[in-house]
This record gives C-alpha cells, sequence and structure tokens, in this order.
C-alpha cells in the first residue's frame, strides 16, 4: 500500500510528518512526502491562519485529482480546531495534533478521533533523516497566549523533550547530514529535568554538526546565553527574533512580553557577540487596533534595526483568539498597503546585510545544471559553480550579493 504524507505549515509539522513517514516504512508501507498517485494520502495540517486553513481543505481535492478513490486521513492543528470543516469532504479518518501516530492504527477504519492535548512530551517520534539538512523537535505547545494566536489552545501547554532522547536521536543520524536545526512552537521556552536551551546546545556542539535555532523569543537573550552561543565551535550565527510589530501600544494590545526598547537592546547584545549575525523576524501587518500612526512606529523601528530578511504577515482574524472577541478586523487593503510598504523595506535591508559579508562558509544542499545552492552559517542563500558534491562545507568568497540567490566563488 503506497501512502502519501503531505505537510502544511511549520517546521514542527514537518519533522512529525517525517516521524510518521518513518514508522510506515518500518511497518512495510510505502510511503512517499510527495504529491502523487497513492493508495491512501495522510494531510498533516495548519492553523496557523484562515489562508493556512484553506489551503489544508484545498489539499484533499488536489489528492483526489491524483486517485479519486484514495482514503484521505486528515490530523493536525486545522482538525484540531474544527474537525468539523473535513466531515462533509469525505475524508476516511480525523484526528487532532495529539498522537499523530496514532493514525496508522485508523487506516482500516472510518470515523474521527480528537484526542485530549497531552501535558508532558509525547517522545514516541522519531523522524529518519536523508537530508543534508535533518530538523530535530525539542518542544512543543505554548504558554504565551498572544491575542492574535490560536496555536496553545489547539498545540496545549509547552512541554520539553528530554536531553538524553534529543541526543539519543542525533546520534542516530546518517553521515550525510551536516546540520540540525533545533524546533519547537516554542524553543525559547525548552525547560527539561534541569537542562535549558544553551545547556542542550552546549552538549550536542561536541557532534559534527552546524548548530541552528528555528526561531526564539526576546526573553531568552540574556548576555549569559549568547556569551556562552560565542563560545560554541559549531553554532550558526542566525538569530529568527520574533517581532510581530514596532510600536509599543500595539505589542501591549497583543500580549507580547517585551518593548521595542528590549527588543533593540536584544539585537544590540547580539551584534556585540556576533556582528554579522543573520537577525531575522516576523512582523503582523494590520492587527485590529493598528493605527495609521502605530504602522509609522513600527516602519521607524524596522528600518533602525536592519533585518537580514522579514517575514510580513497581514493580521488573520481567528475565532476563539482574545483579538477576535474584542477587536473588529482592519480592511483587507489597508493590511496589503501597509504590507507593500515593508516588503521594500525588506528588499533594502536584505541587500545591504549581505553586502556587509565577503566570505561565507555554505553547506551545499542541491544542485542544478552544475550550479550548487546552499546557505551560509548567518542564512544567506548562496549559489557557487565547481567540482563540489551535495553535502560539501566550503569557504567562498561572495562576488555578487543578490537578495535572492548570492553568487560566491570557491576561496
Amino acid at each position: 500500500m503506497k501512502i502519501s504524507v503531505l505537510t502544511l505549515g511549520c517546521k514542527v509539522n514537518k519533522y512529525e510528518s517525517d516521524a510518521l513517514i518513518f514508522k510506515l516504512r518500518e511497518l512495510g508501507y510505502e510511503a512517499v512526502d510527495t504529491l502523487e498517485n497513492a493508495d491512501a494520502y495522510i494531510i498533516n495540517t495548519c492553523a496557523v491562519t484562515n489562508e493556512a486553513e484553506r489551503k489544508s481543505r484545498q489539499m484533499i481535492e488536489r489528492c483526489r485529482k491524483f486517485n479519486e478513490n484514495a482514503k484521505i486521513y486528515v490530523l493536525g492543528c486545522a482538525s484540531q480546531n474544527r474537525p468539523m470543516q473535513f466531515e462533509d469532504k469525505g475524508v476516511t479518518f480525523i484526528q487532532g495534533v495529539a498522537n499523530k501516530l496514532k493514525i496508522i492504527e485508523h487506516l482500516s477504519e472510518n470515523g474521527e478521533d480528537i484526542y485530549d492535548l497531552p501535558l508532558k512530551y509525547e517522545d514516541d517520534m522519531f523522524s529518519a533523516q536523508t537530508l543534508t539538512r535533518a530538523f530535530i523537535k525539542i518542544q512543543d505547545g505554548c504558554d504565551n497566549f498572544c491575542t492574535y494566536c490560536i496555536i496553545p489552545y489547539l498545540r496545549g501547554r509547552s512541554r520539553s523533550r528530554s536531553m538524553e532522547s534529543v541526543i539519543g536521536e542525533v546520534e542516530k543520524l546518517p553521515k550525510d547530514v551536516k546540520e540540525i536545526v533545533l524546533v519547537g512552537i516554542d524553543v525559547s521556552s525548552y525547560s527539561a529535568d534541569g537542562n535549558t536551551l544553551i545547556d542542550l546546545l552546549e552538549r550536542l556542539d561536541k557532534y559534527n554538526f552546524r548548530l541552528r535555532l528555528s526561531s526564539m523569543e526576546d526573553n531568552l537573550v540574556s548576555e549569559d546565553f549568547v556569551k556562552r552561543l560565542s563560545n560554541l565551535k559549531n553554532f550558526c550565527p542566525h538569530f529568527h527574533l520574533s517581532l510581530q510589530s514596532g510600536c509599543d501600544e500595539v505589542l501591549k494590545k497583543m500580549n507580547r512580553k517585551y518593548t521595542t526598547a528590549d527588543f533593540k537592546r536584544t539585537v544590540e547584545l547580539i551584534r556585540r557577540y556576533f556582528p554579522l549575525a543573520g537577525i531575522t523576524t516576523d512582523v503582523i501587518v494590520g492587527f485590529p487596533t493598528e493605527t495609521e500612526e502605530n504602522f509609522r512606529e513600527t516602519v521607524k523601528f524596522i528600518e533602525e534595526i536592519e533585518f537580514s530578511d522579514l517575514h510580513i504577515f497581514p493580521y488573520s482574524n481567528r475565532t476563539g483568539t482574545v483579538a477576535s472577541k474584542l477587536y473588529k478586523d482592519l480592511p483587507k487593503s489597508v493590511k496589503t498597503k501597509r504590507e507593500k510598504v515593508l516588503e521594500e523595506i525588506k528588499k533594502r535591508d536584505k541587500l545591504k546585510f549581505v553586502e556587509k559579508n565577503d566570505t561565507a562558509t555554505i553547506l551545499l544542499e542541491e544542485e542544478k545544471d552544475g550550479v550548487f545552492y546552499g546557505y551560509s552559517k548567518n542564512y544567506i542563500k548562496c549559489k557557487i559553480k565547481g567540482d563540489f558534491k551535495i553535502g560539501d562545507v566550503i569557504r567562498a568568497k561572495i562576488v555578487k550579493p543578490d537578495i535572492k540567490e548570492t553568487l560566491c566563488e570557491k576561496l
């Protein structure tokens, strides 16, 4: 039986889908992670925005175009949030966020089962990695309860994976893997058996992998944390710090637990220890209380920080969140206009950041027509020609900076 496991959303979902594929193959199924003709499809859904849920529903129809008679199984955040949205889609089984591996037990059943969210980390997943970069899940859930976000209600409270379990998975990684990325819903909250995130990173640094963090919150970054990071030989200086707004008034309404002054001090601290660190962020435009003046403050702050990249999201009104209950949504046209303003700043600052770099240490991850592509340690996407192979880590000179693919030559 051939099963296609399809993933929408975050890196945590990707890790969990890979774990499903690994388990399915162990049990003798032919399992793939691409949309192609199959006997059954497992769709790992996302609910971070209304658009993400729409794409999750849309994926069902895309599967049917390959095999209209296939069984379709839905699980993840969208089905945890509103299982009824899939009930009239002719799917075989609906499951939520918890116990994702149990979907395998339902492959011969019809129905729906939304398990209770766990209070402890579900340590039953192992993701077989075959790429040069491996995602390692270390944490799940979130305690922040930002007013715009539905995820804490769908994923549950923060819970961390034991350090020994994380290390056990790392030690089983194939030799082709050259970089590991620690992922979770709120990686900054990692705490297991008295160990914090920096303790885990220090333990992992003895292995021969580049180390990268998927994201972090402002409150994690103390001088002790950054100083200890700077002593790690394998750490990749790329910091994805979620900003969401550059206006203190809006941050307070979002229930973000820092001010712009706090955030700026964090950036300055990072740059003191890592002058060429890639510092990327998320920004929400059009939060319901965001006035034109509030948005101008955000623009000014973003220009002041000069991020190496921006991920810009129009506010999505999520039923069940505090913001949806308290505030009236802004017109789509307002969000679109503000998004375009930030897109121009993003392009300018991204190029400015790349131009500050003379060299790059690149992990080659793919090859097309004799050109190799990969990322520098501070997360610049690079391309280079030469007698290389995928998985090589090379030192290169930056020849032509670009916001999409920076041209390099081997040193």
